[in-house]
């Protein structure tokens, strides 16, 4: 794709206080895009909205959700075999789903649960209000952090279809070697702080509580459409 930056620190002893911080520590790498009425910041619920409610409330645009739900491998939940988006986007990781011997059946029954839920929180999160409108427009992809790179990955793929100008993957946190797996399919990533001793994103934040569907719905309403 376009011209790639991994900006921001290596210094594996960095710690956000929590996504507050990190967000805003994010917004100072991506002051370039300030006030630009063309860019529009999308946010991972739910903890990376409150990370992109402080990008977006920074750079003076508008802040929206794109709703991503990852495929738990049904034997253990936790690891990622792929992820889902908004508008039918999916991405696998065809090694995990080989190593861990999926069917193709047991693949669809995970896939079908998920797009449900992936609805249900489009509809929690939003309500009736339609998607911000991304054609011709610079998204700014957001995360409190990329672990698998599995829901990013399909963020990104759901993005393409809708036609935006170019897609900004942007975290406070990552893996060292993150960047490097984004350069095929975004334009740019950001990232305030890539440690080569990663293992967890909660590792890099002293509070790194959940988020709650309360929370998501204020941020969006604090920065609704037109009203930043």
């Amino acid at each position: 794709m376009g011209h790639q930056v991994a900006a921001g620190e290596s210094d594996d002893n960095r710690v956000f206080a929590d996504r507050i911080e990190a967000g805003q520590a994010l917004a100072r790498l991506l002051e370039p895009y300030k006030h630009h009425k063309d860019v529009v910041v999308l946010a991972l619920p739910r903890g990376g909205v409150p990370v992109g409610y402080e990008v977006a409330r920074a750079l003076g645009v508008d802040l929206d959700v794109l709703v991503v739900r990852k495929l738990g491998v049904p034997s253990h939940r936790e690891l990622a075999m792929g992820a889902i988006a908004s508008g039918g986007a999916m991405y696998l990781n065809d090694d995990v789903v080989r190593m861990a011997q999926v069917s193709e059946s047991q693949l669809q029954a995970v896939k079908a649960a998920e797009i449900k839920e992936l609805r249900r929180r489009e509809l929690l999160y939003r309500g009736n209000r339609p998607a911000l409108e991304v054609r011709g427009r610079t998204v700014i992809l957001v995360d409190d952090g990329i672990a698998t790179g599995a829901s990013a990955h399909a963020a990104i793929a759901a993005l393409r279809a809708l036609g935006p100008a170019a897609i900004v993957v942007a975290v406070p946190v990552a893996p060292a070697d993150a960047a490097a797996s984004f350069a095929a399919v975004a334009d740019r990533f950001v990232c305030v702080h890539a440690p080569a001793d990663f293992r967890a994103v909660g590792q890099f934040y002293r509070q790194f509580g959940d988020t709650s569907d309360a929370e998501v719905r204020d941020c969006l309403e604090r920065l609704r459409p037109g009203h930043v």
